[in-house]
């Protein structure tokens, strides 16, 4: 009887957790396990808000696939998916192609520009660790060039955050720590930096408690964080952003740094191998296979499930790709062994934090609402046990956050 053949696109959360599970779950005379992903390295994608920063190296976000997956029983692949021919049940990759009895899509999600004209030639987006690598030296680029110009461009100082979800929060929080370390680092007067939130929707982390928001927002403000809510990029230029001022107007703000945090959309694969999506998230079945596929899961990022209390999408996050990847994983096994009773896929959502620098954030954990040092301590606590699900203790070790205080 011949192995069956697995192959799971992406080491992100929901892949490595499809991947490390299957190793638990499946003997070796069972199915042989693929696994590709374009770099030898996992990275903590909600981190990458602290290395784009500069708060914390882009190494601490990372760290190899080999010492979480089990070479006996899984081949890992360096490569890149270009194409899924599910006609054909394989992978075309940069360098080869893979056949496949069972494929699980777990590529993470890639930046959404929404046709905003200049976003992807002039403006950064925290999206890998060579995204965050590159933020981090082009704002002490501006802070070094600053200092040593004779005559000074205030302008240069200006940061830009275009969205005020997850993501632009974390990093406003990050650089209102890093700012003046920057300005004592680079001899630069610190009333002259600018940090402006710009975000269409008329609030801060839509959906999220009205109470913890303002909390948020009060505590970001003492950081010197100016919120320009309401207000809709129109274009990006090498010289800032132009917005929406009313109706018919516009007005300039001019910025050494734009960082676009306000989209995030499926992978391009998902389109270009003709699989039905939505900005290229697949509205995946309750066992998280493709909508009349029997051999294709879609986890994590280009995976759409409705919450069916409130009528909108579930939120890209990690706890939900991790939770998605246990549940492909066991489904995966049964088909495998023959069996046709899958699981359904139903999060379990425990809570929420979101970090407003090192030492502050807001939560709501287990329906409890946290803030402050509290919070902080759980959101480290959040990010340790992620590590934990995937490596074990030994990788909590190695890579865990300990400066909980």
């Amino acid at each position: 009887m011949s192995k069956a053949k697995v192959v799971v696109l992406g080491a992100g959360y929901g892949g490595l957790m499809t991947v490390t599970r299957l190793q638990k779950i499946l003997g070796v005379n069972e199915a042989d396990i693929t696994l590709v992903n374009k770099h030898d390295y996992h990275y903590e994608t909600t981190w990458l808000h602290e290395a784009s920063a500069g708060t914390l190296h882009h190494d601490r976000v990372r760290y190899p696939i080999n010492n979480v997956i089990d070479r006996s029983k899984v081949e890992f692949v360096q490569d890149t998916a270009v194409e899924i021919k599910t006609e054909e049940k394989k992978v075309i990759l940069e360098n080869g192609e893979l056949a496949y009895d069972y494929l699980v899509v777990a590529l993470g999600g890639e930046s959404e520009t929404f046709g905003i004209k200049g976003l992807k030639e002039f403006a950064f987006s925290i999206v890998n660790v060579n995204a965050a690598r590159q933020i981090r030296e082009h704002i002490e680029l501006q802070f070094a060039t600053y200092s040593s110009e004779e005559e000074k461009k205030d302008d240069r100082l200006t940061i830009v955050v275009g969205g005020a979800g997850f993501t632009g929060i974390e990093f406003l929080g990050e650089m209102g720590n890093r700012i003046p370390e920057l300005c004592r680092e680079y001899d630069v007067d610190q009333s002259k930096v600018k940090l402006i939130c710009v975000e269409a929707a008329p609030m801060v982390l839509p959906g999220f408690d009205p109470e913890l928001v303002s909390y948020a927002v009060a505590a970001l403000e003492k950081k010197g964080v100016e919120f320009r809510i309401g207000t809709a990029i129109k274009e990006c230029t090498p010289e800032g952003i132009v917005v929406a001022k009313g109706e018919d107007e516009t007005e300039e703000i001019k910025a050494g740094t734009v960082v676009w945090a306000a989209g995030v959309r499926g992978n391009s694969i998902i389109e270009k191998s003709g699989i039905e999506s939505m900005r290229g998230r697949v509205k995946v079945q309750l066992d998280l296979r493709a909508p009349g596929s029997d051999d294709l899961f879609v986890i994590g990022d280009c995976s759409l499930m409705i919450n069916e209390e409130i009528n909108r999408p579930y939120p890209p996050t990690a706890q939900i790709a991790m939770q998605q990847g246990e549940c492909c994983a066991k489904n995966i096994a049964a088909l495998i062994r023959g069996k046709h009773e899958l699981e359904t896929f139903k999060p379990d959502i425990k809570g929420s934090v979101c970090s407003l620098g090192h030492d502050d954030a807001i939560g709501l954990v287990f329906g409890k609402k946290l803030v402050g040092s509290k919070a902080s301590f759980m959101k480290k606590m959040v990010d340790n046990r992620a590590l934990l699900l995937i490596g074990g203790a030994s990788l909590v070790m190695k890579k865990g956050k300990f400066n909980i205080l």
